[in-house]
């Protein structure tokens, strides 16, 4: 092996010997070899390495042959020089792991800055209406709503905007529903006339949470509703015997809406979201709930 990688082929003639009798011979120089290894890996602490003893001219060496290194170069030196350069592979492994370190740590930032979600704003000049949502929710269509987005991850969390036809009902302002109060009341018997279910066993719990009022930057009034509805079935309703028929939860959801009028319309925002989820996502859904405007059209 070491002579593989140091020695290079020499053909040489002694002095008064045939031409012939050296043709295939390969011979190690006399001289000494200043090896280098290749970058990235260190170079051995040598500085010369004797192959063989020169090859005298007198006629005692005329007939003999050429002669294999008498020093090879140790096997331990290419063993360091492996090993080193499986060092420097792994000091550059790390230095590696080290930079993709740092780029995941300046990803790291502070919850409050890193989960803070990027919203859209929606602009229906048609029918005039705008509001912000947060922009990884998508829109569905055919929801019987005017407009409709959901969460794509949890497919209970929604917004949708309705409003009435002015040849049904007009509207002059937000008093034509009454106080907030009032205006609560209604929406919620709106919400529980929708979600009535013909199902045997089926039970629903609900209370008004909220009812305020505020006036936008646009100088526009708007009601704010929060209602809170439970949904319980028994697991098993046809069963004869009242201890058989146990009522579970089935859902516990958060209805947010946001009421305005204009155009003689009265514009619906609404929100539902899972009661769990709220707890964690209540600022930014306020968020949704602030940015609903109503335009002239």
């Amino acid at each position: 092996m070491a002579s593989s990688a140091f020695a290079f082929p020499s053909y040489i003639i002694t002095k008064g010997a045939s031409t012939d009798s050296c043709k295939s011979t390969s011979l190690s120089s006399s001289r000494s070899l200043a090896t280098e290894l290749p970058s990235p890996c260190p170079r051995p602490n040598i500085c010369h390495l004797l192959f063989s003893r020169p090859i005298s001219s007198g006629p005692k060496y005329q007939s003999a042959k050429c002669t294999k290194p008498e020093s090879p170069v140790p096997k331990n030196l290419f063993i360091n020089a492996k090993q080193a350069c499986a060092v420097g592979r792994r000091k550059s492994m790390m230095l590696g792991l080290l930079m993709s370190g740092l780029i995941v740590s300046e990803a790291n930032l502070p919850k409050a800055f890193a989960s803070t979600p990027v919203f859209r704003e929606y602009i229906d000049t048609f029918d005039g209406y705008s509001f912000k949502y947060p922009q990884n929710w998508i829109q569905v269509r055919g929801a019987g709503a005017d407009i409709f987005f959901r969460d794509p991850v949890v497919l209970d969390e929604n917004l949708s905007v309705e409003f009435s036809s002015p040849s049904s009902s007009k509207y002059l302002s937000l008093e034509d529903l009454g106080s907030p109060e009032e205006a609560g009341k209604k929406v919620l018997r709106q919400y529980l006339t929708e979600f009535m279910s013909t199902r045997l066993g089926v039970r629903r719990e609900s209370n008004i949470l909220t009812t305020s009022s505020r006036v936008a930057d646009d100088g526009k009034l708007y009601y704010q509703v929060e209602v809170n509805i439970k949904s319980y079935a028994n697991n098993n309703e046809l069963a004869v015997m009242p201890q058989d028929r146990v009522a579970r939860l089935e859902w516990d959801r958060r209805y947010l809406a946001v009421l305005g009028v204009e155009n003689n319309r009265l514009y619906s925002l609404r929100l539902q979201t899972p009661e769990k989820v709220f707890q964690e996502e209540e600022k930014d859904l306020r968020r949704v709930m602030d940015s609903f405007r109503v335009e002239k059209i």
